[in-house]
């Protein structure tokens, strides 16, 4: 590859769409590596739930490296400030080696705070903040980091107390310390889009499958370890589902069709992040589903 023309190839989409593979596939044809962007695959013990899905990454029987899988503790808050940063070395080394990385997955957020370059900073824990703002409800917390903080990118902070918290936190914070910028990156960026139907009908048997494979127990396998009930209700979908359902609070069958239902929104809402990005200036190449031969006809155009 010339890396004068591209040095980052992106493979965005919705849960279920087949990314990993793509990437995978790919890095293995062109001597790359993955680097995975999912909030949740971030994590170690998060494994069926999360979609690790690591036989992805033996293409031909041969394993294709991947970076930014496994790499923090549950108990442990890892931020979009954290991924950028772990990208930022990685994408680094990677290109040292003369690599053209294949970034790849389905958290908008951590994505477009790589390609766009969000200067963000590591923002300490401000007790006396933290004290003031203590009796505040949600609701008013919610509307103090609105007026605070104009170009919100996260809207997911409105909808949990400790996020908001944290988010007002580094939202009012101030420093004379200059930003370090990223690295100049030269991306190009292809996107896997289904039609909704048949990415439904995807979800459904990817999920009936992890299922099959032990998801359940997986769950309760990290509650058994110390895992608090409110821990895995925030990691989402899967994790909220199964711990409602292990708790006694949810039905197995209500919690399958529940999970089938908000995995589908949620991959919508992917779809509708992805889209977004392309009207905040990132250009995406879609792809109809997963094909790799398109996929590669576009990485060869762009980087003969």
């Amino acid at each position: 590859m010339n890396a004068q023309r591209i040095n980052l190839i992106v493979i965005v989409g919705p849960t279920a769409s087949g990314k990993t593979r793509l990437a995978a596939r790919l890095a293995r044809e062109t001597g790359s590596e993955v680097i995975s962007a999912d909030s949740r695959q971030v994590y170690r013990g998060l494994d069926i739930g999360s979609g690790k899905d690591l036989g992805d990454y033996l293409v031909d029987g041969a394993p294709v490296p991947y970076h930014l899988i496994d790499i923090a503790d549950l108990r442990e808050e890892f931020s979009v400030f954290s991924y950028q940063r772990a990208f930022r070395d990685c994408f680094a080394e990677l290109s040292r080696r003369g690599i053209v990385p294949v970034l790849a997955g389905g958290t908008g957020l951590y994505i477009e705070a790589v390609l766009r370059d969000y200067r963000m900073e590591d923002v300490p824990e401000n007790p006396e903040l933290r004290r003031g703002l203590a009796d505040l409800s949600e609701e008013e917390l919610a509307e103090m980091l609105r007026s605070a903080n104009l170009r919100l990118h996260n809207t997911t902070d409105l909808t949990d107390r400790a996020r908001l918290l944290r988010a007002i936190e580094i939202a009012c914070h101030r420093t004379e310390t200059p930003v370090e910028p990223g690295p100049v990156l030269r991306p190009l960026v292809a996107g896997v889009h289904w039609d909704r139907a048949v990415l439904r009908s995807r979800i459904a048997r990817r999920l009936e499958d992890r299922l099959a494979g032990g998801l359940v127990e997986e769950v309760q396998r990290l509650r058994e370890s110390g895992v608090s009930w409110e821990r895995l209700y925030a990691l989402g979908l899967e994790y909220r589902y199964i711990s409602l359902h292990l708790a006694g609070d949810l039905p197995y069958d209500a919690m399958v069709r529940t999970l089938k239902t908000r995995i589908g929104q949620f991959a919508k809402r992917q779809e509708t992040w992805f889209r977004g990005m392309e009207r905040r200036g990132v250009p995406i190449r879609w792809m109809d589903g997963d094909d790799y031969d398109t996929l590669r006809d576009l990485v060869m155009a762009a980087a003969p």
